[in-house]
């Protein structure tokens, strides 16, 4: 009697069969500290968007005893004024989020045309615009912003000139070397062979594989754009009085030193927008990490 042998269905009969399930690596999105940090953005977002509508206390007011305790009414006290330092810490959401959104957007812009520019064309256009970024991060950044924000004046408006004039380098230094590692690919030499434009060129096929690392690092920053400009305020360089900004209001804590609430409110907003923005960061590299296969 001979042996009958069974049908293979293909190569799928010849994987192992271990008894477990394939292990699908988790999003990133699913992690618990990003989560956390897009959850909180998103809070610190709607606060700044609809409070007008609800805010139960006037930021620029006085509504209560100067220097009152942390109360039920008062969740945080009052300031030397009687200003409500809850309200005023959520106001203050709506100056530092819109500027560290303002210089970070412009940053980037700025630094990926003259980052692009330097490594796509190179040559003496390298040359003279990694030397302009050379000179500017050779200062540290607040030191630097804090040079121009005084040569222009004190003002919320031209410390985020400052920030811009500050930030923009990174960007560029950060580009060109992606620029310069995507232009040596061979797709590249590909299109120069079929007579694709230099625009074409760097529009379709070399940006596109460059943005990942300038929008990581676009993410994390942010958290520090919102440190200098808190720190511009401190030192009476950023916002002014009576404008509702968190630099400015720990301003007044150190001022009024005993009453640690006025001070206790904008710096825990500092840290949890700090830490938003470094987690969700540290998801969008993990995310496009692709020899990160280990989760």
């Amino acid at each position: 009697m001979t042996a009958v042998s069974m049908p293979s269905d293909g190569p799928s009969s010849t994987r192992p069969i271990t008894g477990k399930p394939a292990t699908r690596r988790m999003p990133a999105w699913l992690h618990g500290p990003a989560l956390i940090g897009v959850v909180l953005l998103a809070l610190w977002v709607i606060v700044a968007i609809t409070l007008p509508l609800w805010t139960p206390f006037d930021p620029l007011e006085s509504v209560a005893p100067r220097l009152a305790g942390p109360s039920l009414r008062h969740l945080m006290g009052t300031d030397q004024l009687g200003r409500d330092v809850f309200t005023r810490t959520l106001w203050g959401a709506r100056t530092s989020l819109p500027v560290a959104a303002v210089v970070i957007v412009s940053s980037v812009i700025i630094g990926t045309i003259i980052g692009a520019a330097a490594g796509f064309f190179g040559g003496w256009v390298d040359a003279v615009f990694m030397r302009a970024v050379d000179i500017t991060m050779a200062f540290p950044p607040i030191l630097l912003a804090m040079a121009i924000t005084a040569s222009l004046g004190p003002g919320i408006r031209n410390a985020l000139i400052a920030m811009v004039l500050v930030w923009w380098p990174i960007y560029a230094r950060l580009l060109r070397a992606q620029v310069i590692a995507v232009r040596q690919r061979e797709y590249i030499d590909s299109a120069v062979a079929i007579g694709a434009s230099r625009w074409l060129i760097l529009r379709r096929y070399i940006l596109p594989m460059s943005y990942t690392p300038v929008l990581v690092n676009a993410t994390m920053d942010f958290g520090q754009v919102v440190l200098l400009t808190a720190s511009l305020s401190f030192i009476g360089l950023g916002a002014r009085p009576p404008s509702p900004e968190w630099g400015a209001m720990i301003t007044d804590g150190a001022t009024n030193f005993y009453q640690w609430w006025i001070a206790a409110a904008p710096g825990i907003a500092i840290l949890l927008v700090v830490l938003s923005f470094n987690f969700v960061g540290d998801a969008l590299r993990d995310s496009f990490d692709v020899k990160d296969t280990g989760r």
